[in-house]
């Protein structure tokens, strides 16, 4: 019994503390600063990446995006959609999770839309789901942490780098994103 309060106890506290970060929303300017940092490390991380982005039609980038999970987990991050280099809107991304999980997590993400239709598609939607409302393939760059463009034909591919914590997961499946207003 007692273990079924504090588990109750411990999902409403993730519950709360991911409703409460939209109060605690940052500004475009702070949001940009973190966008330009998170690129900056992505390029230098990841060879060919320079390359990659300026191909893409828009890319899509969260800085930082932090996982809580106890029993239920909760994952929330703001960042910004660039096209042509600058940021054009802000968005936010969401998404829950239920299962045998503990711990929280930090990692940031980037979603490259490699045609202008799907950049389109993405924009023009009221809330995009993925795996609902649109596919990312998600990238992975092994140990070679190489972008290999010639192999790319998708036209919305996914990356995560810089995780950092206990809950460490490649997935987007059912995150949902949703525009800011800033």
């Amino acid at each position: 019994m007692k273990r079924m309060i504090r588990s109750f106890a411990a999902t409403l506290t993730v519950a709360f503390l991911l409703h409460s970060l939209p109060a605690f929303a940052d500004s475009a300017a702070v949001i940009d600063a973190k966008v330009d940092a998170a690129i900056e490390t992505f390029k230098e991380e990841v060879n060919g990446a320079e390359v990659f982005l300026g191909q893409s039609a828009g890319y899509l980038v969260f800085p930082r995006v932090i996982k809580i999970g106890i029993g239920f987990g909760g994952e929330t991050g703001e960042g910004a959609l660039r096209v042509r280099g600058r940021s054009v809107e802000y968005y936010r991304t969401t998404s829950g999770s239920f299962g045998l999980q503990l711990g929280a997590q930090a990692k940031s993400v980037v979603i490259a839309f490699m045609t202008l239709d799907s950049l389109d598609k993405f924009r023009n939607s009221s809330g995009w789901q993925v795996g609902l409302d649109g596919s990312v393939t998600l990238i992975d760059l092994g140990a070679g942490k190489r972008i290999d463009t010639g192999n790319i034909k998708d036209p919305v591919v996914g990356f995560i780098f810089g995780a950092k914590g206990l809950m460490y997961n490649l997935t987007l499946e059912g995150t949902k994103i949703s525009k800011l207003k800033k």
